[in-house]
């Protein structure tokens, strides 16, 4: 057979100011066609799954592309017009299947379900075509995108460390329905919960129990997928929010049981699928106190792995403040920062606004510059290949990057938004993470891939930005309502 591969990711955050073009795709690591293939064999991401298990299983594989772009703003129409006819034009020319690895939390300038309206487009090409589809565990899953495959999957694990696991899970799946000649039963509920992502860690309850569930369920050889999809509630949508869905052989009643079953756990856990957190000050004076290191500071409100720009400076400032000592902070995106400190050159004491070049109008907020005065350290080219079990063998690039040295802090400072998930963010600039007291990360919990090892305690830093866990902050428009925690409902 001729299989289709693909790869179309985004998690929009609609309240995010950072432009989403097509640009920022392939600056991410966009690749057509034989260059696709060739920059994702071999890695840990569920597109080098769909290649593994349809060339073991003797097919032709067609990969006419390949992008990711970090988390920003809403998809502009020409990105999305773009990377949609690449994989239509591939179905229209003749293919007898197709594996897509997507993420679903993609809004764009044409259509608020970037994902669904993608296969919805695909099937009226060809609406026999069997479709496999692996998503994020922050997926929004809409009816559309249900209706539209044969079969769907999630990742079980954040940081998305099954990637390929599930990749291959699903493509079995897809290949022995075709080869044995059943359509795969799917049933998908959910509950009006908008849970928040800082409260879906997979080692951390409530989503700890509810994914163990999944794992039950796909004990039973009647069901062949169970996910739980935990939302991502910063793409303000109509469908935005937790989910769940089971892909059975044959047995629909049981799929509903089951699925029913993880729904109603959810909402009954509702409550804990809202962050609460504390003081900033109170939060840094409890991280002083600590001696043994290094501890976690987590500027989660200013997360590029969620839409955040990078580049708000209130963390950084309250850290200095307060004093702590020994610090490593990845990273501050400033593009204009690394070229002053590339002009000055490695070992020159240099003055700088640093960060607080975008304004976020969605929280009512300017952005604020840290005039800061600090020595030029080490200047690179960002690039180096993810080590960690999270986006493994993946070639990521911060772009231009430079670290500052202020007093007992060291700032990673770079030219592409990238988050934190492994070491070698610091050790590629000649930082040893793991000496350091305090690794100051823009990131929630995709940290963990490459540094949960290391922490000795965790801390969440409550700052500012557009991937604030604080929901009064946000104005939500598009989302349906009444939903929890927005409205006080009891009842589903």
């Amino acid at each position: 057979m001729r299989i289709l591969v693909a790869m179309m990711k985004h998690e929009t955050n609609t309240f995010s100011p950072i432009p989403t073009s097509l640009d920022r795709f392939f600056e991410w690591g966009g690749h057509l066609g034989d260059d696709a293939y060739h920059a994702y064999k071999g890695t840990g991401m569920p597109f080098s799954a769909y290649i593994d298990v349809a060339e073991t299983a003797g097919h032709q594989v067609i990969t006419p592309i390949a992008a990711e772009a970090m988390p920003s703003g809403i998809v502009q129409a020409e990105a999305y017009n773009f990377m949609t006819k690449q994989i239509l034009e591939a179905v229209q020319t003749g293919v007898d299947a197709a594996l897509l690895d997507l993420h679903s939390a993609m809004v764009s300038e044409t259509t608020d379900d970037g994902e669904g309206t993608l296969l919805y487009e695909m099937r009226k090409i060809n609406p026999q075509l069997p479709i496999g589809v692996t998503y994020d565990l922050h997926a929004n899953l809409t009816q559309k995108m249900v209706e539209n495959c044969t079969c769907l999957i999630g990742y079980k694990t954040y940081p998305h460390i099954d990637m390929y696991e599930v990749g291959s899970q699903i493509a079995d799946i897809l290949l022995n329905s075709i080869d044995e000649n059943y359509e795969p039963v799917i049933y998908w509920a959910r509950p009006p919960v908008l849970a928040q992502t800082l409260r879906m860690g997979h080692s951390d309850e409530p989503m700890k129990s509810i994914l163990a569930l999944t794992k039950e369920a796909e004990k039973d050889p009647e069901i062949l997928a169970a996910t739980v999809f935990g939302g991502f509630p910063l793409a303000d949508f109509n469908d935005a929010g937790s989910s769940a869905c089971i892909v059975a052989k044959h047995d629909t009643k049981l799929a509903k049981d089951w699925c029913d079953r993880i729904v109603k756990q959810i909402w009954e856990n509702r409550r804990e699928f809202v962050y609460s957190g504390r003081v900033l000050s109170e939060a840094l004076t409890y991280a002083k106190s600590l001696d043994d290191g290094p501890t976690i500071l987590l500027d989660h409100a200013d997360n590029v792995g969620s839409g955040g720009t990078q580049d708000v400076m209130t963390v950084i400032e309250e850290v200095i403040k307060a004093g702590l000592e020994d610090v490593a902070v990845a990273a501050v995106y400033d593009p204009e920062a690394v070229d002053l400190m590339t002009k000055a050159g490695i070992g020159q004491e240099i003055s700088l606004n640093l960060g607080g070049k975008t304004d976020m109008p969605s929280i009512n907020t300017k952005g604020q510059p840290l005039r800061i005065k600090g020595t030029v350290k080490t200047l690179t080219n960002g690039e180096w290949i993810v080590r960690g079990p999270m986006y493994t063998g993946v070639k990521v690039s911060m772009g231009n990057t430079a670290v500052l040295a202020v007093g007992g802090m060291e700032i990673v400072i770079i030219s592409k938004h990238h988050e934190p998930w492994d070491t070698v963010v610091f050790t590629s600039v000649g930082i040893q993470p793991d000496k350091k007291r305090y690794l100051l990360l823009k990131s929630r919990i995709h940290y963990r891939a490459g540094f949960e090892q290391l922490a000795k305690n965790t801390i969440t830093c409550d700052g500012e930005g557009v991937t604030t866990s604080d929901n009064n902050l946000l104005t939500f428009r598009k989302v349906r309502r009444p939903i929890y925690p927005l409205d006080n409902i009891n009842e589903p």
